[in-house]
C-alpha cells in the first residue's frame, strides 16, 4: 500500500478547514439540540486562525508542521472544543516527528495516541459518545485495511464509510460527556456534533485525495 505524502497531509488539514467553514451553521444547528449550539462557530474559529497562519508553519515534516497547527487551533478555539482539537493535532504532531510520509498504520496509531490524550485531558472515554469514538472507528479501519492488499484511497473511503455510519450508531446512546451529557436520557435519539463533524470531515478527506 503506497504512504500518504507530507503534501497530503497538508491537503487534509485543508479540507479539514473547508469543511468546518461549509458546515459552520449545521454544526452550531446540531449542537443546539442538545448543548449551547456554538460548536460550529468554535470550530470555524479554529480552522480559520488555521488557514490565516499557514506561511508560518515550520515545513521541515510532517510532525512540525502538525505542531504548529497546534498552536494556531488551540489559541482560537472557544469553549472545550480548543483543547479537545488542539490535543487531535498535537498527539499527531508528537508521533510523526520527523517524518515526511505517512503510511496507513502509522495514521491509525497517531489517531489512537490522539484518543488516548483526549481521553486523559478531559475524562472522556470511547463510548461516551463524542468524537472519540469516530476516531476510534476510523483507526481500526485503517488498522485492517493495512493488513490487506488495498490502495490507501480505498483504505481512506472505508474509513471515511465508517466514521460517517458511526453518527447513526451512536445516536441511540445516552451522551456522558460535555453539555449533552446533562440531558441525560434526553440525548437518545440526538447527533453528537463532534461525531459528525469528523464523519463529514473523513468523507471529504477521502474525496479530496482521490
Amino acid at each position: 500500500m503506497e504512504k500518504m505524502t507530507f503534501e497530503q497531509v497538508q491537503t487534509v488539514v485543508k479540507t479539514m478547514a473547508k469543511v468546518a467553514k461549509d458546515n459552520e451553521a449545521y454544526f452550531c444547528e446540531l449542537d443546539g439540540v442538545m448543548g449551547d449550539a456554538d460548536f460550529g462557530v468554535s470550530l470555524a474559529t479554529g480552522f480559520q486562525s488555521v488557514m490565516d497562519k499557514w506561511d508560518t508553519y515550520d515545513m521541515t515534516s510532517i510532525g512540525s508542521f502538525l505542531l504548529g497547527v497546534t498552536t494556531a487551533i488551540t489559541s482560537c478555539t472557544g469553549g472545550c472544543s480548543g483543547p479537545v482539537w488542539g490535543t487531535l493535532f498535537m498527539r499527531n504532531g508528537m508521533m510523526f516527528k520527523d517524518k515526511t510520509e505517512l503510511t496507513a498504520s502509522e495514521i491509525a496509531a497517531g489517531l489512537n495516541s490522539a484518543i488516548d490524550g483526549i481521553s486523559k485531558r478531559g475524562g472522556a472515554k470511547l463510548g461516551d459518545k463524542t468524537l472519540l469514538d469516530a476516531l476510534d472507528v476510523i483507526a481500526k479501519s485503517l488498522e485492517a485495511s493495512a493488513a490487506g492488499n488495498g490502495t490507501l484511497n480505498d483504505a481512506l473511503d472505508t474509513a471515511a464509510k465508517a466514521a460517517y455510519e458511526c453518527r447513526e450508531t451512536t445516536k441511540q446512546w445516552v451522551a456522558k460527556r460535555g453539555r449533552q451529557s446533562f440531558t441525560g436520557d434526553r440525548s437518545i435519539g440526538t447527533y453528537d456534533p463532534g461525531i459528525v463533524a469528523i464523519g463529514e470531515m473523513a468523507v471529504a478527506i477521502a474525496e479530496a485525495l482521490k
